[in-house]
Formats: structure tokens, sequence, C-alpha cells
């Protein structure tokens, strides 16, 4: 089984490697992203290993199918980069559900703390020997209100961190379920948290969740952390939030058009992205890149299921996870009926 294995990094390799061995799969190492430039690398392939920044659109998907690709396996749980309808009939998409809902929401509890109680801002002063404690306070988490959107795993195990620092914990999920929790609508998310969590999927209904109608119904001086995926946000609403003082602080593990930018190096150079260069500049806004997942467990949980996906789905010609455009709301879909999807 010959796999074309497309972004990879120097933190992918050894685990890809080790679980190809005890799985039988050749995985082809590039570091360059899937693109309708590189899809032709994968020829020769049986299908191929793609992350959140690969382009999996229409073009490509016909670009694979006619070298003879089957599948394409993604190592994350999103794939809003994957145009799944027109992969339908073509090559069969399988994703990696769940591998460490603790590595991402710890991230975001990172943020939030780094943030809230300016731990950046310390460590930088004291590398200067400057002790000083002035423009350093911060807040109780205690006793605020976090308002939670997407009560999946992830969601869920953010809720149990936030209730064990103290905080009153509200959330929003399209399909509300599970005792214990108090589910709100995204108004009442809006009107009455002091902190709001991003936990759901990139779908054309969460596009631009976080607008600039949203910032306005938002607490003065919201703390917004996303974790999830950038267009969940409205980069320049947040950015103007942000100047008028409606938004309190930022803490963005994701961003909108992350894909030219994040998992590169650019330092030493100018940033051509003026959004991302003037968040970054604001004193409340904490960026990472895209890290939240990269931890050794995830990175272990990532490979293995993803090389379980793959073998699951040539030796028995169908996975449980895989994806598809019509997956679960169609009466007609196949997988309900432990069938692959076509």
């Amino acid at each position: 089984m010959k796999i074309a294995f497309f972004d990879a990094k120097p933190y992918d390799i050894p685990g890809f490697e080790k679980c190809g061995k005890e799985q039988g799969i050749k995985f082809k190492f590039f570091e360059s992203p899937l693109n309708e430039d590189t899809a032709s690398l994968a020829q020769g392939a049986d299908g191929v290993c793609v992350f959140v920044n690969d382009t999996v659109n229409a073009a490509v998907i016909d670009r694979l199918y006619e070298m003879g690709v089957r599948i394409v396996a993604l190592r994350c749980a999103g794939y809003n980069n994957v145009d799944l309808r027109h992969a339908f009939g073509k090559v069969h998409v399988v994703h990696v559900p769940v591998y460490s809902a603790y590595a991402v929401t710890e991230h975001a509890m990172a943020m939030l703390l780094t943030s809230i109680r300016r731990i950046h801002k310390a460590y930088i002063r004291t590398r200067d020997f400057n002790f000083s404690l002035n423009g350093l306070t911060g807040f109780d988490l205690h006793g605020k209100t976090i308002g939670i959107i997407g009560a999946g795993k992830i969601g869920r195990v953010m809720m149990d961190i936030c209730k064990g620092f103290g905080m009153h914990v509200i959330a929003y999920d399209k399909y509300p379920s599970g005792d214990g929790i108090e589910f709100v609508e995204l108004d009442e998310i809006f009107r009455r948290s002091d902190i709001i969590s991003l936990h759901c999927p990139l779908t054309q209904e969460t596009h631009h969740l976080i607008d600039e109608k949203s910032i306005a119904k938002m607490k003065k001086g919201v703390v917004i952390i996303n974790t999830s995926r950038g267009a969940l946000i409205d980069a320049e609403a947040l950015l103007s939030g942000i100047k008028a003082r409606q938004v309190g602080a930022a803490c963005l593990d994701v961003y909108e058009e992350e894909s030219d930018v994040f998992f590169n190096d650019f330092s030493g150079h100018i940033l051509d992205d003026d959004t991302l260069a003037r968040l970054i500049s604001m004193p409340n806004v904490i960026v990472t890149s895209h890290q939240a997942f990269l931890t050794n467990e995830a990175l272990e949980n990532i490979a293995e299921i993803t090389a379980q996906n793959l073998q699951e789905f040539f030796n028995t010609g169908m996975c449980k996870n895989e994806l598809c455009y019509h997956c679960g709301k169609d009466e007609k879909c196949r997988k309900n009926r432990n069938h692959k999807c076509f």
C-alpha cells in the first residue's frame, strides 16, 4: 500500500513511519502541500494523506482520480478543505474524528490563562530584568461565565476544565444533548458570556459565526477563544471589535487565511497579510499557529488512527471513519447499512 503524504513536517514523520511498518503501509513524504500544482506527485500512489491546509477541491480530486488514487486520508478531524460532494463516486475520504480532546482544550485554557494573567508580557519583561507589575493586572476565572459553542467531545472536555476553575458554563450546540449542561441559544451565549470558546466545525452555517453583528451583542470586554477553524470568525470584524474596546482579548490558534502563513517560518520577512499582522500587533491578542493538536499523545493517536483507516479501507473496502456529503442525512445513505459510501 503506497500513500503520498503531503505537507509533511518533522514531527509527523516518526509516528507515521512506525505505524506504516506495523500496518504494511509505505508513506512517501512530501514537504509540499497538496494542491492543483502538486497533485501529480501522487502518481503511482494508492492514496494520499493530507492535513488542514492541503487543498482537495474539484480539480485536485479529478487529477487524483485520473491517476488511480482512490482514498484521501485526512490526518485531522476537520474536512472543510475537501469538496466532499465532488469526491462522491470518485475518491473515498476518511478522517480522524477524535485524536485528543485534551490536547486542544488544554491549549485553549493555556492561551486563556496566559492572556488574562498577562503571562506572556511578564515573561518578556523579566527576560529584560524588568520586575515591575504595572499593567499586569488580570482577573479571576472563578465565578465568570463561559459560553462554549459546540458541545462535542472537545467542547465537553472544555466544560469540565472550566468547571474545575469554578466557572459557570453555558453551551450552544445544533443538536443539544446530555445531562447537566445548560444549553442556550446563540444570542444568549453572546449576551451572557464573559468568555466565549469555539469548538464547532466549519460549515456553511457556522462560517463567520463571530461577525460584526454577533460581536455587538456581546458583553463589553468579552474574551474570545478559537481553537477550531479560522473562518468561524470574521477577522476584520474581530479587529474592529478589538479597536472599539468591545472585545477585551482574543486567543487564536487558527486564522481565516492561515493556509498561506501557518506552519511556515516568515521571520525576517514582511508579512503580506495585513489583517493578521494587525491582529498580532494588538497587545490583547495571542496568536499561535494551529498548534493546539501538537502533543506527543495526539500525534501518536493521529498516526495510529490514520493507518487503521487506510488498512481497514483496503482490507474490507469500507471504513467507519469515512466521510460523505450526505452522510447520515440521506435515507439512502449506504453507510447507515454498514457499507462503503459508493
